[in-house]
């Protein structure tokens, strides 16, 4: 397939292409303008470009994973100083959610510092999901790794979408996590799927990876049998006392390159530039909506490391005159 027909027949062809590293590659080092005309043109063809999904994001349970991503502060094998909790009564996380849909958010997500769920926790899990729901807002959960029988108790119980990162491509995966494979991380996304939940993954950039090792990731996601209907795309925080703790900053023009490349491979996927905002400059966040991105997590903290702060996000969103969209306006496209 060349370049022109591949941007050509994206729109009526987006949910049968086969992407090829070559042809991603190719968009990819188009001159940065060209990248960004095709990027914008396409993301006014799905979404109005002046419109925000705003996200909020809670730990109901930080710590004490047992997995070794070189990443994470939450990983048992990284001296980041961070301490264990428990699971977050149900209470508390409704109490939360309610403050976040006052500050606009209408996405709500949950993470959870674990290997995978037991089974112990899926009874206060479900719980959070139905009393978030009950609230008006979507509701997203990150677990870790699911059963296709988890996956399928969360689907009942009305989970809009399920989280669950690629990080990065399948050649560079080993190089940052050895404690559960690529393909585990594909079987938990086969999982949410089958069981009637949107599935949300993507990945992170500035761990070391080649420019096409990006690439190669957004090539994964594309060619999934369902498309992720949402894309996070995350920027390295660096944490002190983690295996990543020094690693090379991104050049901001490669991460505005990958957000476009997004937005073309998954025209219709909600793109969502999330951790590193708070490291981001005012002019490189507008680039990245102006190539794709349309959805931010809002809150002065992501998980536990720091993000943009609501101020600073209603500042810059006033000037850009970017809106935060609705419910409604989600389940969409323009």
């Amino acid at each position: 397939m060349s370049l022109s027909a591949t941007l050509s027949g994206l729109q009526e062809n987006a949910a049968e292409l086969r992407w090829t590293a070559e042809e991603a590659r190719r968009i990819y080092d188009l001159p940065f303008n060209d990248l960004m005309f095709q990027a914008h043109v396409i993301h006014r063809q799905n979404f109005d470009p002046n419109r925000l999904q705003m996200s909020k994001l809670l730990s109901i349970k930080t710590g004490g994973c047992p997995e070794d991503c070189f990443y994470c502060n939450q990983s048992v094998h990284n001296p980041t100083g961070l301490k264990a909790s428990k699971l977050m009564e149900v209470e508390r996380v409704l109490a939360e959610a309610r403050q976040a849909k006052a500050a606009g958010a209408t996405r709500y997500c949950m993470g959870a510092a674990w290997r995978s769920p037991k089974e112990r926790d899926m009874d206060m899990v479900v719980a959070m999901v139905q009393g978030v729901k009950a609230m008006g807002m979507e509701t997203c959960m990150t677990l870790g790794m699911l059963s296709l029988p988890q996956a399928q108790c969360l689907g009942a119980a009305g989970l809009d979408y399920y989280n669950h990162n690629i990080d990065t491509s399948e050649e560079f995966y080993p190089q940052i996590i050895t404690t559960r494979t690529f393909a585990d991380r594909l079987d938990t996304l086969d999982n949410v799927r089958m069981a009637g939940i949107n599935v949300c993954s993507g990945g992170i950039l500035g761990m070391g990876e080649s420019e096409q090792d990006r690439v190669n990731m957004l090539v994964t996601l594309a060619n999934l049998e369902e498309v992720p209907q949402s894309v996070p795309i995350n920027m390295l925080i660096p944490i002190e006392g983690s295996k990543l703790a020094n690693a090379k900053p991104v050049d901001s023009i490669a991460f505005i390159r990958i957000i476009a490349l997004a937005r073309i491979m998954m025209p219709t996927s909600h793109v969502r530039l999330t951790a590193g905002r708070s490291n981001m400059s005012d002019e490189m966040q507008a680039m990245c909506f102006f190539a794709g991105a349309n959805s931010i997590f809002i809150g002065d903290v992501l998980l536990t490391a720091a993000n943009a702060g609501d101020d600073r996000d209603a500042d810059l969103l006033k000037r850009l005159g970017i809106q935060a969209e609705t419910v409604a306006e989600e389940s969409c496209t323009c």
